[in-house]
């Protein structure tokens, strides 16, 4: 399975999202975001319009997760390096990996990172 994770600010849209999303491929089986943010208007409509679920991924998974690149303000408010790499692995599972680092809109609004699950 793969999984998009997904990092945005609140005033993102859901263009931010798609233009992170097709940066990093444009192909998954599932969306993933911090459970604050899953039921974000912006990422609703962009799961919706793809017919993917969403994963809420809690803050205690997002900061087990060791991430390749790494933001010094997020890791400041979120705990984690990128919010978007860590939604990714802890919505793909234990034995996840990185198939496409965090990759930002053009707008730098939002986010987005690949992940496939292992075994």
């Amino acid at each position: 399975m793969i999984v998009a994770g997904f990092g945005f600010r609140g005033a993102a849209s859901e263009s931010s999202l798609r233009d992170a999303f097709a940066r990093v491929g444009g192909k998954a089986d599932a969306l993933a975001a911090p459970d604050d943010k899953a039921g974000a208007e912006c990422l609703i409509r962009l799961a919706q319009s793809l017919l993917l679920p969403i994963l809420p991924i809690c803050p205690k998974a997002l900061a087990q997760v060791q991430t390749a690149t790494h933001s010094a303000k997020v890791m400041a408010v979120r705990g984690v390096g990128s919010v978007a790499e860590a939604a990714a692995l802890a919505g793909a599972g234990p034995a996840a990996r990185l198939i496409c680092p965090r990759i930002v809109s053009g707008d730098r609004m939002a986010s987005a990172a690949l992940a496939e699950s292992g075994a």
